[in-house]
């Protein structure tokens, strides 16, 4: 299949390129508003509805209205002269959010795009009086939103509101302040605004740069990133219609994720095939170019389709978690990377057929061999001293590695900057408790068909005013039909520090089971009892998808090299890799940097990533060591033969992914995940694929292949057309 797709691209070029021409730009203009519909920032909504937590979010919903698209903002408003509000000024501020909540705040169009491509979020704010500091030095007021806080509309229809509500009391003569997770997440994103930028443009710059200097040819340069563009556009639009399709929902932050993953893999795929193209055109300058890269792809597909397939594969195994965020995160990468896959056999093949040998001008590389430089060196020395190679890069990982000790899981969702909402909450928690802009709650319903009263909770509210941490306990909430409660606690710990999971998940929860009536079920809802059950949840997952997802690569790969010691070699250096990349992520934001500790979605994404993607460079080298084996000659100069022509290749696809990734850090939250992703990278590229998995080649000799050995091939050259992975025989 793989040579009929490739065979057919090189044939017919201009048809494959019209065609992702025309799906790319379709699928990109109907992108925004497909992903809008399938995208969630509800947390309680991806736990399954055993957790205690899932079910007080349903009980909020069908009882008290609770509306699961809503975010909340808790407005500040002061004297400007920090004198105690008066009974007029608390009139006043009640009159301007009453003319606030009659106005629709309209949202800008700030990406200039078509409005009918953008979905328009404009909406008029419900704004309630929520509480009074007990010195009368502010009053907070409730604004409600509905969309997702991710939304580039609901954030600019955010600023709109929070600018006109500024203004609004700036000329009653208050001051607001404003914060809530739609607030931080702006604030950080504005403070980030500029760096993300620069980081992207400079990302770009990098990538081009680094491909002017390997091919020295601009089309080269230009031609990965168009390519990858267009083809991750697509993508895209497929993640966002297969999610509909199905219903799936989509964590706000999956898109992003996927956009930095396909640049990665799309432009090493692009890479691959570039430099085997180049490799083939010095050997056969004769050869016409469509038939040199019907040739080349034909041959590389089959090592890009095993990569492509070892990624999928592994996120698959997602599909076996019970947190609802990693569910759906499966799939998405799944069939994004499988539209990038298609793309690499039919689009990037199509255009190395179009271009041909013009695909490297202005250089004159193509006429002449390339001098012995520094891959040369490193395969002399990996294949010279290839215990000392090993011991080396096995230590370098191990004390890495180290780094493992004392691991802690973080699941807060704060960015740690000093933000304008940042400082609101910690200048309301002076006067009232942490947790008053938002209160954990208790919902109780009843089971025997009774009616609820206040005095039938009075018990329940006061075993919960007697827990350690509850700084204060609302009033009663019944429906009208009392058939359930709501009783609001405020944390005297904020909602996503580590204090308030562990008391929502310990003492509150042990004070509602010992004090609920007769009769009635009580559970525990809000952030901390949210972010509470999903460290279970997570705890649980990673136990499961790290075996299954370990056994399924290994499958694969026992199927391409058809080989049982190979798999094993490779799956235990990627193993090691994995544990030195989390150890280095440890040692530096724990350890070093004081976090308390890392984010709980890295172990997972960072296995499968470098383990996905690490896998792909190792088959890659071992693709082409066994394709060497086959020529006559000791099995250390084949070794040595492949990382000569190999190592380019790899290094520069491994810098621009770890590029790619590094420009994660750019984004608010993201600074572990870029670092730990962009580290795991380039030692799986420069450290295992390199010198580590050639260095035991090299060790083993054929034995690598054991129990089958390949096939001789004759004295044919080293690029002509390869043999089949089935062309072996038994040793």
């Amino acid at each position: 299949m793989i040579r009929a797709l490739t065979g057919y691209s090189t044939r017919r070029p201009w048809r494959v390129i019209a065609a992702w021409v025309l799906l790319g730009a379709a699928l990109i203009a109907l992108t925004p508003t497909v992903l809008a519909r399938v995208t969630q920032h509800q947390s309680a909504d991806f736990l399954p509805s055993g957790y205690d937590s899932a079910a007080a979010q349903r009980i909020a919903e069908e009882k008290f209205g609770a509306n699961p698209d809503a975010t909340t903002v808790t407005v500040l408003v002061a004297r400007a002269d920090g004198k105690a509000l008066g009974t007029a000024d608390q009139a006043r501020v009640e009159a301007e959010a009453a003319k606030l909540a009659r106005r629709q705040v309209l949202m800008p169009n700030e990406d200039d795009l078509p409005r009918f491509l953008v979905p328009d979020r404009s909406q008029t704010p419900r704004i309630v009086p929520a509480m009074t500091a007990p010195d009368r030095s502010f009053e907070l007021l409730s604004v409600q939103l509905t969309g997702n806080p991710s939304d580039k509309g609901v954030q600019g229809v955010y600023r709109t509101f929070r600018d006109a509500a500024r203004a609004e009391f700036a000329e009653a003569g208050m001051r607001t302040g404003f914060t809530g997770s739609l607030a931080e997440r702006v604030d950080t994103t504005d403070a980030h605004a500029f760096a993300a930028k620069v980081g992207s443009a400079l990302v770009m710059v990098f990538i081009i740069l680094l491909n002017v200097l390997v091919f020295r040819s601009v089309l080269a340069a230009l031609l990965p990133l168009l390519a990858v563009a267009l083809i991750g556009g697509a993508a895209a639009g497929a993640v966002a219609g297969a999610a509909l399709l199905a219903g799936h929902k989509l964590d706000a932050g999956t898109p992003d994720l996927i956009s930095v993953v396909l640049l990665g893999i799309g432009i090493d795929y692009l890479l691959f095939l570039l430099f085997r193209f180049r490799e083939h055109l010095r050997d056969r300058p004769e050869q016409p170019a469509r038939e040199a890269a019907a040739q080349v792809a034909a041959r590389v597909g089959t090592a890009i389709a095993s990569a492509a397939l070892t990624i999928v594969a592994a996120f698959a195994t997602l599909g076996a978690a019970t947190f609802g965020q990693f569910r759906s995160l499966g799939p998405a990468i799944a069939v994004a990377v499988l539209v990038m896959l298609l793309g690499s056999l039919t689009l990037m093949p199509a255009l190395l057929a179009v271009a041909g040998r013009k695909m490297f001008w202005p250089s004159a590389a193509l006429g002449r061999r390339p001098a012995e430089g520094r891959a040369a060196r490193l395969a002399a020395l990996v294949t010279r001293r290839p215990l000392m190679m090993a011991a080396a890069s096995v230590a370098l990982l191990g004390a890495l590695a180290l780094g493992l000790t004392g691991i802690r899981m973080d699941y807060g969702r704060g960015s740690g900057d000093s933000t304008p909402a940042a400082a609101t909450a910690a200048e309301i928690s002076r006067a009232l408790p942490a947790g008053v802009s938002d209160p954990t709650s208790v919902f109780v319903t009843v089971e025997d068909g009774s009616t609820l009263t206040v005095e039938r909770l009075d018990g329940l509210a006061q075993g919960l005013s007697l827990v350690s941490g509850v700084g204060q306990v609302a009033p009663t909430v019944l429906t009208e039909d009392h058939r359930a409660a709501r009783i609001d606690l405020y944390l005297t710990a904020g909602s996503q520090s580590q204090q308030a999971r562990d008391l929502a998940a310990g003492p509150v929860r042990v004070a509602v089971a010992q004090n609920t009536p007769g009769g009635t079920t009580a559970h525990v809802g809000g952030t901390a009892a949210i972010f509470a059950d999903i460290a279970t949840a997570v705890d649980h997952d990673l136990k499961i998808v790290f075996p299954v997802a370990a056994a399924l690569i290994a499958l694969i790969l026992l199927l391409l090299l058809r080989s049982l010691l190979a798999p094993v070699i490779l799956m235990l250096s990627v193993g090691l890799g994995f544990a030195a990349t989390l150890g280095a992520a440890t040692l530096l934001f724990q350890h070093v940097a004081g976090d308390p500790g890392v984010n709980f979605t890295l172990p997972l994404v960072l296995f499968l990533f470098v383990v996905a993607l690490g896998t792909d460079y190792n088959i890659l080298i071992t693709d082409r060591i066994r394709e060497e084996t086959r020529r006559p000659g000791p099995a250390r100069a084949a070794v040595a033969r492949a990382v000569r022509h190999t190592a380019p290749a790899i290094a520069t696809a491994g810098m621009v992914l770890a590029g790619s990734f590094a420009t994660l850090a750019t984004s608010p939250g993201n600074e572990q995940v870029a670092f730990a992703m962009a580290l795991g990278i380039t030692l799986s590229a420069l450290v295992l694929s390199l010198v580590l998995v050639p260095a035991l080649a090299a060790l083993f000799g054929k034995a690598f292949w054991w129990p089958l050995r390949p096939r001789p091939a004759g004295h044919r050259h080293a690029t002509a057309s390869a043999p089949e992975p089935s062309q072996f025989t038994n040793c």
